[in-house]
């Protein structure tokens, strides 16, 4: 309860003492590069082997002559709407970028950047950590969107090269009974997750104490809990939008 009251502080303190607009706009910028473009390898790879595996493993589970085709990727396109994209890339996205973010401030921290913007008179966590969970929160749901058309590339390839149903009825099974809520709702969870991850990792580095083998620790501890909070939140936001 300790550490959770004093996440919910830490939190707060990013929205007091704030720089200029024209400074956040900068670093922001910068850190979508960091948090965004450089996931874009990771995140591409991951989708389209995701979507390759899904869709072969489907049509191998789904042996009846009373099961069409276009199932097949009826049951890609909702799985990769609904839980891959959104939860699958978050925990990638928690290793990559959590734990960038969780070395970074704490190797700030034990070199005693951050006290050197305190002592200047910087709020070190609205300059630091504000802007790394901006950029987290928008960057984030872009690399959903595009890791759902990705998987259904790759499941698109996988299905029609190896033979196991045709372009025509992996299309149709794309835009059979298609729910545009689904979208909503990944949107919905990219946001959420995205948000928990920059703020849990920004904690555990902020707030960093020792050497290097603690900085360590930190980002070990970050990725972690950061985990650990995706799906629980993933739970909670299945039961309140879809139960």
């Amino acid at each position: 309860m300790r550490s959770l009251g004093k996440y919910f502080i830490f939190m707060g303190s990013l929205f007091t003492r704030r720089e200029t607009f024209s400074t956040y706009i900068r670093l922001i910028t910068q850190e979508c590069i960091n948090v965004g473009y450089n996931s874009l390898f990771i995140v591409g790879i991951v989708s389209v082997f995701m979507g390759a595996v899904t869709t072969i493993q489907t049509a191998f589970n789904l042996v009846s002559p009373f099961i069409p085709d276009y199932v097949i990727s009826l049951v890609v396109r909702d799985m990769a709407i609904l839980e891959l994209s959104p939860t699958i890339i978050a925990i990638i996205f928690a290793g990559k970028v959590g734990s960038s973010i969780a070395g970074e401030l704490g190797t700030m921290r034990i070199t005693e950047q951050i006290d050197a913007l305190e002592v200047m008179g910087i709020n070190a966590s609205s300059y630091l950590v504000l802007p790394k969970v901006i950029a987290c929160v928008i960057m984030y749901p872009m690399l959903v969107i595009l890791s759902i058309f990705l998987i259904l590339l790759g499941g698109y390839f996988a299905g029609t090269l190896t033979g196991i149903l045709s372009s025509v009825d992996y299309l149709y099974g794309i835009r059979y009974e298609f729910i545009e809520f689904n979208i909503t709702f990944a949107v919905i969870k990219a946001l959420v997750f995205s948000f928990l991850i920059a703020s849990i990792s920004s904690y555990k580095g902020f707030f960093t104490t020792g050497g290097s083998l603690e900085v360590g620790k930190a980002s070990t501890s970050a990725v972690t809990n950061s985990c650990i909070a995706v799906l629980l939140a993933d739970y909670a936001l299945a039961q309140l939008l879809m139960g």
